[in-house]
């Protein structure tokens, strides 16, 4: 089938159980307020993280659950092994002092050594408190992780490598707390290797104790701990199984760290809830990284992929390219993800199109939506979609209260279920200010109706109410929805962008080039004709100034890990990426630009 003709193409199968929903609407001072509740039912036999693992030790003992790069090959821990393992964890993490409510700070790129003390932890009813590895890896800036550290209190520390976090491990803020390192032990640490030859313990947690201590990216200010407790991940595990009627277990290759909740819990914790496979992707969607995440899928053929815009915006080309990686990567696939951040539909429409050139079938694109403080599921697509943007509907036994926020139809949204956390960590006033009279969990988005007179038709996110901006003229700009539509309509060459006008005259965009789809084009004069193009056409459909482009500036390089600045999920800290370039924004507003200024 040719791929231009992809949009009459069938779906495969998705496996989705119906959708269902109920709506109650509520006349208030500022307009109708919306509340969206999924009735369908979800198990809730399972209130701690670690009773899957007693299930699936015995019902599927020789299935793997966890595999992670060993040369050419995989290491791998079945279900029955790694009961075994997290027990003798729990057991040696027991003796060095880890008991209930005291954390375990994990400093760990995600590895079966990282899931497995986990775990461990967690079943001494011991919260894991894993950071960001940018925290603590050689070189970086050791305050953020000292704030996580005055934050969390932690009990103990394990770090994978004791070399790879010298200098954060070597720090005084950690000195006095036992370390457990699976390589590179200095003389005093515990030896991972060791404390599985422990006296094994089995799980004593309960379902209110603390299962994770979670990070908030820190965006709008210093990080908070988010208290997950186990209830909260295991019924949004059953909350999203519930949204299928798919009795096989799903393989997953996925490389979402564990330090946010996405890869923690709606990927690793799902996986493990399901009896599922997971190989573990050391992979990033990065310029000399991402080579790692294509050798994997072609290997490993997955039912389900969950990746972020960019890593979807890198694959894509790679799937253009290599019919052999796009014939594994569609062979048993039957719902792709994408999350973290809104997608452009130019990448989506590109990934079905090969889809149905390779298999003669579209697969559906989901799209989840939450925070660290709702599980992270809130809500997701579940039913057959090819439109970027939307973030689906609540999920069974959640939720959701949509309240008016200015006109054409803007919404605030709010979310209340068994998957939403408690609070912050010793901070009651953030805890208090961040739910509202109804209890319902203020996450500070915004978004849609799909379809105005339709509610069941879905919702689309319409960006971060802290992320938009009024111009000079009073003018609202709805930065999230002016980035995504940006970046699709110049289609491609353009990996990301920076929002810029808060105070000005008009909307300006600091952009970030696709190295490989400049490359495809020949030369900078093709790049900047697309980008000129693609915005001067996006320019003649917007209804308002808000909608418009007036100035563009590309950008050298890319987004710094290193700082934050593009963060370990792969989307850009927005207002962080403004502030570490004064001088381009100096540039992009001139009263007389130079020459590599766009202007529209």
């Amino acid at each position: 089938m040719d791929g231009s003709t992809f949009t009459s193409a069938p779906f495969r199968d998705a496996r989705y159980a119906p959708r269902a929903l109920e709506v109650e609407r509520v006349q208030g001072h500022g307009g109708e307020t919306l509340i969206l509740r999924n009735p369908m039912p979800y198990s809730d036999a399972v209130r701690t993280t670690t009773q899957p693992l007693a299930r699936w030790a015995v019902e599927a003992a020789d299935r793997v659950w966890l595999a992670e790069r060993d040369g050419d090959g995989w290491r791998t821990v079945t279900y029955a092994e790694a009961k075994q393992q997290v027990e003798a964890l729990a057991g040696g993490l027991a003796a060095l002092g880890l008991s209930r409510g005291r954390p375990l700070l994990i400093l760990a790129r995600n590895g079966v050594d990282h899931a497995l003390i986990a775990y461990a932890a967690m079943s001494l009813g011991a919260p894991a408190a894993p950071v960001s590895p940018q925290y603590g890896l050689k070189g970086a800036d050791l305050t953020r992780l000292q704030h996580a550290v005055e934050r969390l209190k932690p009990a103990a520390v394990y770090a994978d490598d004791a070399e790879a976090f010298g200098d954060a491990l070597a720090a005084p803020f950690l000195a006095g707390l036992p370390v457990v390192v699976s390589r590179n032990a200095r003389p005093g640490d515990a030896a991972f290797d060791d404390l599985l030859k422990s006296e094994p313990v089995e799980p004593v947690a309960r379902p209110d104790d603390v299962a994770k201590l979670l990070l908030t990216s820190g965006s709008t200010g210093r990080p908070k701990a988010v208290v997950c407790t186990h209830a909260n991940i295991a019924l949004n595990a059953a909350q999203i199984q519930a949204c299928y009627a798919d009795p096989e277990p799903p393989v997953l290759v996925n490389s979402a760290p564990w330090s946010h909740s996405l890869g923690a819990n709606a990927i690793l914790h799902m996986v493990l809830h399901r009896g599922g496979t997971l190989y573990i992707d050391a992979g990033q969607p990065l310029a000399g990284r991402f080579g790692e995440t294509v050798r994997n899928l072609s290997e490993v053929a997955t039912t389900y992929h969950n990746m972020v815009p960019a890593g979807w915006a890198m694959f894509v080309g790679e799937l253009e390219r290599n019919q052999a990686l796009a014939a594994k990567f569609f062979e048993t696939v039957r719902v792709i993800q994408y999350g973290g951040a809104s997608m452009a539909q130019s990448i989506l429409d590109r990934v079905q199109a090969v889809a149905v050139r390779t298999v003669g079938e579209r697969i559906t694109f989901a799209a989840g939506y939450g925070a660290t403080e709702t599980g992270p599921t809130a809500c997701n697509i579940h039913w057959l979609n090819a439109r970027s943007g939307m973030v689906g509907l609540p999920t069974p036994g959640t939720s959701v209260k949509l309240v008016p926020a200015g006109d054409g139809g803007k919404f605030e949204i709010r979310v209340k279920g068994p998957q939403v956390s408690p609070g912050y960590l010793d901070q009651p006033e953030a805890t208090a200010q961040a739910f509202d009279e109804d209890g319902f969990y203020r996450l500070g988005d915004a978004a849609r109706l799909a379809d105005p007179e339709d509610p069941a038709a879905g919702l689309v996110f319409d960006g971060r109410l802290v992320e938009n901006f009024k111009l000079a003229s009073g003018t609202f700009v709805a930065a999230g929805a002016l980035r995504v539509a940006a970046v699709s309509a110049i289609g491609g060459v353009v990996s990301d962008a920076v929002v810029c006008g808060e105070g000005r005259e008009g909307v300006g965009l600091m952009l970030f080039l696709d190295a490989k789809a400049c490359d495809r084009l020949g030369d900078a004069e093709a790049v900047r004709a697309q980008i000129v193009e693609g915005l001067s056409r996006m320019n003649a459909a917007a209804k308002g100034g808000g909608g418009k482009i007036a100035r563009a500036l590309i950008l050298d390089g890319a987004p710094d890990a290193a700082s934050g600045e593009l963060t370990d999920k792969g989307y850009i800290n927005q207002a962080l990426a403004r502030d570490r370039r004064p001088k381009e924004l100096e540039r992009l507003f001139a009263e007389a630009p130079d020459a590599g200024v766009m202007r529209f």
